[in-house]
């Protein structure tokens, strides 16, 4: 089975997008459970023998996904931009 880049981290951004769903519709506070996520991602993520492009991947994949919403739904933009940060954070390089 060969894994591609995507197919590993795409996972772990539907995830982050499906908190940011909720953070929007119900105007709930997701930022520990954002976090929570992330670090887990980058943990994982971590353990790959690619590490350094699925994270930078990964990362960019929530810059992209926070750039193509429209502004008006601002709790769903400030919750991709928040797991962006924090994954940066937790980068290992």
């Amino acid at each position: 089975m060969n894994a591609t880049v995507v197919g590993l981290v795409t996972p772990h951004l539907l995830r982050i997008v499906d908190l940011a769903s909720n953070a929007e519709k119900a105007a709930i506070n997701v930022d520990f459970h954002v976090r929570d996520t992330v670090a887990r991602t980058m943990e994982e993520l971590s353990l790959q023998y690619n590490a350094t492009a699925l994270v930078t991947a990964y990362i960019e994949g929530l810059e992209n996904a926070a750039g193509q919403v429209p502004r008006i739904r601002a709790a769903y933009i400030n919750t991709l931009q928040a797991a962006a940060a924090a994954a940066r954070n937790l980068r290992r390089d």
